[in-house]
């Protein structure tokens, strides 16, 4: 989108289920799981790029070698420079070792990121600082195998407070206060817990180190995740990978955040997105499954793989910015979703140009925008093809007029592109708003000055200051008769606390023009009324109970807010006519049937922890305190 922000982090896991051997035999490399996690992670890097990271786990090598690899980095290209070095591991191995290039057991007592089992992170921080310490995977380490505990994930918690306290009171001391280490360490805890269960329960019958490999092959990761996760709060795909080789991928029981995974003789493979899983292992995209909410993926020391519910699973509420704008749109699904946005739009685009096609011209941006354009462009065609029935059907036409209407097309042009190379690094406020005005080009001489129309679709409108700064800069240079902005997202009303970088109230267009327009209307009653029931909610210990923050849109209607978000991002020398026009909530799941979660656009939190945050953040803001509300 044109406010671009971050959101959902990538996770990528393999598992090769059969001996090393057995793929340097076939595929002639010791570098088959690399190659694949590798493809897998670069067709997820839309989904992060402050960070990436990758560990591996090599499955019963002989005590006295590494079995534990990990490498993350925050460099600009942070995939390629960590495959780049597990590449270079692997040369540097074997220079003066040529003979034993296709030797399974050599290579992987003496070559790091050799083993069965490889997961990886790509990072959108939602915060903290872009650094190392902050990548996944997250290493939990000991000197038992099955004790040690790599976690990676797309999450976001919100009751992180109260997970932290639960560690304090189960006697540990967390290093800190944030989501990623309370999460790890409470599943290392439980993790710890079931270790000593089968410890207990089989000393008895065997001596160590037999006893160890008894307790690697009866570990319950259900159990484990049944008692770690059941009083987290927030939206996750959380991949974990014991020593020993045990793998997990838990989804939070609404469903919230992605994962997907596909099996087959030789792998088991899990991805945010299909699109990695169908293109890196190219298999049918009906062989391609979904981690159903509540349960996680267990596959154990043996490669054996099953589903398994861990919590009570809620109603559904996937996240639909998945489909609009953050996954990629080469999946079959989520490109026919994306053009029925664009299809759906349709009758308000029509009323604002007053149905004079003839004068009006699409486009689209930014390029992630081009789906729901041509979804946009295909509804126009239905809607002239219905016009010209209903002419021919009429008859009377002059030869002349039916040739006309037979043969007109919609005008679609590219007008706005991005200066992908143009940098806006500058830190001074001014210069930077200054520069941030050239980072896009305009296509000239292609509108009628004073006449046309221009209708530009976007795939969401956040904040509104990309628009204001240079996009309806650049479209008024071109001396158009109206500008209509077209989101085919609802507005954005509400912060999100599961994954997407989304938290203050005052970064919303839609918010800000809602409270100006209880400020023109001299109802400024309902904001402190609001803000009066947030206050006494978290003094009761009930603010996760109910959204109160909804009350200050009820006296508006969609139309009233999107007119009052014109005028806000209007620049004050705009000569042409200005209207922003929003996809309806009934319009976004009819295109997205199966991502129902809105709770940006409707506050309808799926977890009580979301309650809470909105509460807290409209706190915040009536309070001018400038941080995250969890």
């Amino acid at each position: 989108m044109s406010d671009a922000i971050k959101h959902e982090c990538g996770i990528a896991l393999i598992r090769l289920r059969k001996d090393y051997q057995y793929y340097i035999n076939k595929y002639g490399t010791p570098l088959y799981g690399i190659n694949k996690l590798y493809l897998m992670m670069e067709k997820q890097v839309n989904r992060g790029q402050d960070g990436a990271g990758v560990a591996n786990i090599k499955i019963d090598v002989p005590a006295g070698h590494r079995y534990i690899s990990r490498y993350r980095s925050v460099e600009q290209n942070a995939v390629a420079d960590i495959f780049g070095k597990i590449y270079k591991k692997f040369r540097k191995g074997l220079k003066d070792h040529k003979d034993k290039a296709k030797d399974a057991k050599w290579i992987q007592e003496n070559v790091a990121f050799s083993g069965e089992v490889f997961l990886g992170h790509l990072r959108y921080g939602t915060h903290g600082q872009n650094e190392i310490e902050n990548c996944h995977p997250m290493l939990r380490q000991s000197n038992w195998r099955s004790r040690n505990l790599v976690v990676a994930g797309n999450f976001n918690m919100t009751n992180v407070e109260e997970l932290f306290t639960k560690l304090i009171s189960l006697g540990q001391h967390p290093k800190e206060k944030v989501d990623t280490v309370t999460v790890m360490e409470k599943i290392g805890h439980f993790l710890d817990e079931e270790n000593q269960r089968q410890f207990d329960f089989h000393k008895h019958s065997y001596e160590n180190p037999e006893l160890s490999d008894v307790i690697e092959d009866n570990i319950d990761l259900q159990r484990v995740l049944q008692r770690s996760c059941r009083d987290f709060d927030g939206g996750y795909a959380m991949c974990g990978v014991t020593g020993h080789g045990s793998a997990f991928v838990a989804r939070d029981p609404a469903g919230i955040r992605p994962a997907f995974w596909y099996a087959d003789d030789e792998v088991v493979v899990v991805a945010s997105e299909k699109q990695a899983i169908k293109t890196s292992f190219n298999c049918n995209y009906e062989d391609i499954q979904e981690v159903q909410p509540g349960h996680a993926l267990i596959i154990d020391k043996r490669g054996n793989y099953s589903e398994k519910k861990f919590i009570e699973p809620l109603e559904k509420k996937s996240c639909s910015f998945e489909r609009i704008y953050f996954s990629r749109a080469s999946d079959p699904d989520i490109y026919a979703e994306r053009k029925e946005l664009g299809r759906l739009v349709i009758p308000q685009v029509l009323q604002e140009v007053n149905y004079d096609l003839k004068n009006t011209v699409f486009s689209y941006i930014p390029n992630t925008a081009e789906t729901a354009f041509l979804g946009m462009i295909e509804g126009l065609e239905d809607y002239l093809a219905k016009e010209r029935k209903k002419a021919i059907m009429g008859g009377g036409l002059a030869e002349e007029t039916l040739e006309e209407l037979l043969t007109f097309r919609p005008r679609v042009e590219k007008l706005i592109s991005k200066d992908v190379k143009l940098r806006t690094f500058i830190t001074n406020d001014a210069d930077r708003n200054d520069m941030v005005s050239h980072v896009y080009d305009t296509t000239y001489e292609v509108i009628k000055k004073g006449v046309d129309n221009v209708v530009l679709i976007d795939d969401s409108i956040v904040r509104g200051t990309t628009l204001e700064r240079s996009i309806l800069k650049l479209l008024d240079k071109l001396g158009p008769k109206k500008i209509v902005i077209v989101s085919s997202a609802p507005q954005i009303r509400y912060p999100d606390c599961y994954g997407i970088d989304m938290s203050r109230m005052k970064d919303f267009v839609a918010f800000r023009a809602t409270y100006e327009l209880l400020q023109e209307r001299h109802m400024e009653d309902i904001l402190e009324d609001t803000l009066g029931r947030c206050i006494s909610a978290f003094e009761l210990g009930t603010a996760h109970t109910q959204n109160f923050v909804k009350a200050i849109y009820e006296p508006f209607t969609n139309e009233e807010i999107s007119a009052k978000i014109a005028d806000i991002v209007k620049p004050a020398d705009l000569k042409a006519d200005l209207a922003i026009v929003y996809q309806t909530v009934d319009s976004l799941n009819k295109a997205c049937p199966y991502n129902l979660g809105d709770w940006y656009f409707t506050g309808n939190f799926p977890t009580p922890g979301g309650n809470k945050v909105v509460n807290k953040a409209f706190v915040n803001f009536m309070k001018g305190v400038e941080i995250r509300a969890y």
